[in-house]
């Protein structure tokens, strides 16, 4: 296992650092949002503005490098990050944040991307499953390295912002650094929307649910914890449980779906996630104990649910169409990342901030709900072309380069390798 990550340390090493800053940002910026007294509604437009420009993102940047390079192309974007986030410190504004979260979500996907990239280049087919195994491990690590870091610092203070703007700065001298040689161009993204809802209408959907799932989740739980009064720290370990916890049951969850119709755990996993959405209603945060416990059941859910969606998606796709399914399903998820926050965000000036969990359980509904009902419209895929299930990383949106170094893109590099051969 050394063997195959030595080669590619520096590369990780740039993930780490924006995975980081990532994690401390999106846990800081909403916490401090609140701290300022703006709206939840205001709170998830910014939210929205930095899924869009995620989104538009892996359009753009893949045209980007084909024009100046990786290497300047992920410098400009770095720079970019680092600035986001000193404006954020520099003009306190709503409005003005929308625009400065968008440049950062921009900025973030296209360094994704370009490091990606460079990790699929780096691997084989032999050593691709055990190099994206441990990115994933990375990310997670990262992600709650930086959420945790929040509560050491003041939130009404300048100080974490230019803490994370240093990080994004830092993930820029390992890449630029590297005597690698640049890899092949960027996976340009197609989207062809009736065409994936024809292929597969369950996976479509839950794509889009999952989306809206995670969106709420990652920029109003934060929301949540501040009006209820929960520390910083207790803040952290409730997302940081959740994440464990998708961790700790995607592998299972994935297994079992490839030994049975993959709805019928779709379904499952919306009744549990609605299940667990009504519980947090019912316990409150009076024990933070039972609530964290609570949050960490519920996550064993919340998060794996997009990788059941890619699987299904694929198991009605031809091997070479992988990545193109699987980053078609990602705009539509990144849709749903638009999505989720509004109507929470909605719901939480009107109703009160426990309806975070409310929005979420009826949204986990309609996943399972109309998961259940696909199972009676078409017959399922036969076990002799069904994809297997792959682990997918928890802590962030992923973009179409992550579905080329998934292990399940071994065709399409083989492909590309005959090819480059030729």
């Amino acid at each position: 296992m050394i063997i195959s990550i030595l080669p590619i340390a520096s590369l990780l090493a740039s993930a780490f650092f924006m995975l980081a800053a990532g994690g401390l940002a999106g846990y800081l910026i909403p916490l401090r949002a609140v701290l300022e007294g703006w709206s939840t509604f205001q709170i998830s437009l910014i939210a929205a503005g930095y899924a869009l420009s995620f989104t538009l993102g892996c359009f753009i940047t893949p045209r980007l490098v084909l024009r100046v390079g990786h290497v300047r192309v992920f410098a400009v974007l770095a720079a970019l990050m680092s600035i986001s986030l000193l404006m954020h410190a520099l003009v306190v504004d709503s409005v003005a944040w929308i625009l400065f979260r968008g440049i950062a979500g921009f900025s973030i996907a296209g360094g994704y991307m370009v490091i990606e990239s460079w990790l699929n280049e780096r691997v084989t087919n032999e050593t691709r499953g055990t190099v994206f195994s441990f990115y994933m491990a990375v990310s997670m690590v990262a992600v709650m390295a930086g959420q945790f870091a929040v509560p050491l610092g003041d939130i009404g203070a300048t100080t974490l912002f230019m803490v994370a703007a240093i990080l994004y700065a830092l993930a820029l001298m390992p890449t630029g650094l590297s005597s690698a040689q640049s890899p092949q161009p960027l996976t340009q993204v197609s989207v062809d929307l009736r065409g994936l809802y024809r292929k597969s209408p369950a996976a479509a959907v839950g794509s889009l649910l999952a989306g809206a799932v995670s969106g709420s989740w990652f920029n109003l739980a934060p929301v949540f914890a501040q009006q209820n009064g929960l520390s910083n720290a207790q803040g952290a370990a409730m997302l940081a449980v959740a994440m464990i916890s998708g961790a700790l049951f995607q592998i299972p969850l994935g297994r079992l779906s490839d030994r049975i119709d993959r709805r019928y755990i779709m379904a499952f996993s919306g009744a549990v996630g609605c299940l667990f959405c009504g519980l947090i209603l019912f316990v409150g945060i009076g024990n933070i104990y039972i609530f964290l416990s609570a949050v960490f059941l519920l996550g064993s859910v919340l998060l794996p649910i997009y990788a059941l969606n890619v699987a299904h998606a694929n198991d009605f796709a031809q091997p070479d169409e992988f990545v193109a399914v699987s980053g078609g399903m990602l705009i539509i998820y990144g849709l749903g990342t638009m999505l989720g926050p509004l109507l929470s965000g909605a719901a939480m000036d009107q109703f009160g901030s426990s309806s975070l969990f409310a929005v979420i359980g009826l949204t986990f509904a309609f996943y399972g709900g109309y998961a259940y009902y696909r199972t009676f419209r078409r017959q399922q895929v036969s076990e002799e072309d069904r994809t297997d299930f792959q682990a997918m990383p928890l802590t962030r949106t992923q973009t179409p380069q992550t579905y080329e170094l998934d292990p399940r893109g071994d065709f399409a590099a083989d492909e590309d390798g005959m090819s480059a051969g030729e």
